[in-house]
């Protein structure tokens, strides 16, 4: 699905560059010029620094922002804990999650009734523990309305990567304002506080993979060179866009895994200007150069990776964020899908649109909106369809995935799953083993 092309409405405007240092400011002079909190700050402004990092982390991980807004975060009443309660979460805020061996794949999950973003959340999968800083957690969001005017939202437990799969969100972040997409994707860091509104009232549906364990950074790229895979320049921060409200407003925090509520009168969007390395950002995985085989066989699924979380383990994430967008097979004598395997990572795969080229698409099939998860160890590979075509392929150049995008969270941590996930939702496909490999046939032939 090639990059999309479209004029830009005007309240939404972008800074290019994954990593960049960037500087934004609504009103000339906003910004101080040659430090960080002077004695005055301009027009009565309050200056704040924002660490998503330790303030002694090395400089090129360091990751920091000065915001100059109307009043500090901090001007809020005691939280108390929600009355509401996150998807697959106790009382307490643990994670309730179940280990099994078994493939596992969804039907489309529902868009429910009456939802907007946080209220549509649901715990698929995860693992770690956000109180230690370790591990990630899957959600699927879903939302017919757009969260309520004077609301907004946190999470101090990790980064939201956003995956957008159908409709569009029109987010609100104290940085300024992103507009994602169907086949776009974003990150919130921990700690930024936005809303989500629905475009033109459309429904919405996506997945979210939480790191509750460091930050995103584009994957090392080795011999394929300096460019290539997705590109930093491609990557879009918001510019400084504030409101000076002093009406109620209520802030949700999600902290430990649990929800907890406060109230300030003011707006939470009222920076006036920002600078820094701290900020959320977007990405249109349309622009995402691929990179692959032309000679023979079918390579590792890590060239396809777009956004990598590492581990203290060198060369294995916490978390890898991995697409399967339309390219070109051009391998001589090779078996082109991917080869049946079992992996130390474990793998959990949505579909964006379209059909995926190594797994069957249609009515208990792998489609848009669902989602499979092949854990640690977990034997899967090509259904025995795909199997047998690709056998007897003639292996001329050959464009695959043409307007699909699937994509890939992967973890070197097993992945539980929830009570949501695997019964109450009702979209677990019973016979995804049988349809998928029940129907391989013996090829095995002996020298005589």
């Amino acid at each position: 699905m090639p990059a999309t092309e479209f004029k830009v409405p005007e309240k939404y405007k972008y800074l290019n560059g994954f990593g960049s240092y960037h500087e934004s400011e609504t009103i000339p002079g906003a910004l101080p010029v040659g430090m960080n909190s002077p004695q005055k700050p301009a027009f009565g402004l309050y200056a704040e620094k924002f660490s998503g990092t330790a303030f002694t982390a090395p400089r090129k991980e360091n990751m920091q922002s000065w915001l100059y807004r109307i009043l500090p975060a901090a001007a809020h009443e005691p939280f108390e804990r929600s009355s509401a309660q996150l998807s697959g979460h106790s009382e307490k805020g643990s994670a309730q999650f179940e280990q099994i061996p078994n493939q596992l794949r969804w039907d489309p999950f529902d868009i429910e009734a009456g939802s907007d973003f946080l209220s549509g959340l649901e715990l698929v999968s995860g693992a770690g523990d956000p109180s230690t800083k370790t591990g990630l957690a899957i959600y699927v969001y879903s939302a017919d309305k757009c969260m309520e005017k004077n609301r907004a939202f946190y999470s101090a437990d990790g980064d939201f990567l956003i995956v957008a799969q159908e409709g569009s969100l029109d987010i609100q972040t104290e940085m300024g304002k992103l507009l994602v997409r169907q086949n776009e994707i974003c990150v919130i860091p921990r700690g930024v506080r936005f809303r989500v509104e629905l475009v033109e009232g459309e429904a919405i549906r996506g997945y979210i993979l939480e790191l509750f364990q460091g930050h995103f950074q584009l994957p090392d790229l080795g011999p394929i060179g300096s460019n290539g895979l997705a590109n930093a320049r491609d990557f879009q921060a918001p510019v400084a866009f504030y409101e000076d409200d002093v009406s109620p407003w209520h802030i949700t925090a999600k902290f430990g895994g649990q929800l907890f509520d406060s109230r300030q009168d003011h707006s939470p969007f009222d920076v006036v200007a920002w600078h820094g390395t701290y900020y959320p950002y977007k990405y249109d995985l349309g622009r995402f150069n691929t990179i692959g085989s032309i000679s023979f066989d079918h390579p590792d699924p890590s060239i396809f990776t777009v956004l990598t979380a590492p581990s203290p383990v060198v060369g294995t994430a916490v978390a890898d964020f991995v697409i399967f967008p339309p390219r070109w097979l051009v391998a001589e004598d090779t078996f082109r899908p991917p080869w049946y395997h079992r992996n130390t990572m474990s793998e959990f795969m949505g579909l964006i649109s379209g059909a995926y080229d190594a797994k069957a698409g249609g009515k208990g099939g792998f489609q848009p909106g669902g989602a499979s998860l092949h854990n640690v160890m977990g034997a899967h590979g090509p259904d025995a369809g795909t199997f047998d075509k690709a056998s007897e392929a003639t292996l001329a150049p050959q464009k695959v995935g043409d307007g699909a995008m699937a994509f890939m969270f992967e973890s070197s941590l097993m992945l539980g799953v929830t009570e949501w996930s695997l019964r109450k939702c009702q979209k677990v496909q019973d016979l995804y083993n049988e349809h998928s490999w029940g129907q391989l046939k013996r090829r095995f032939s002996p020298p005589k």
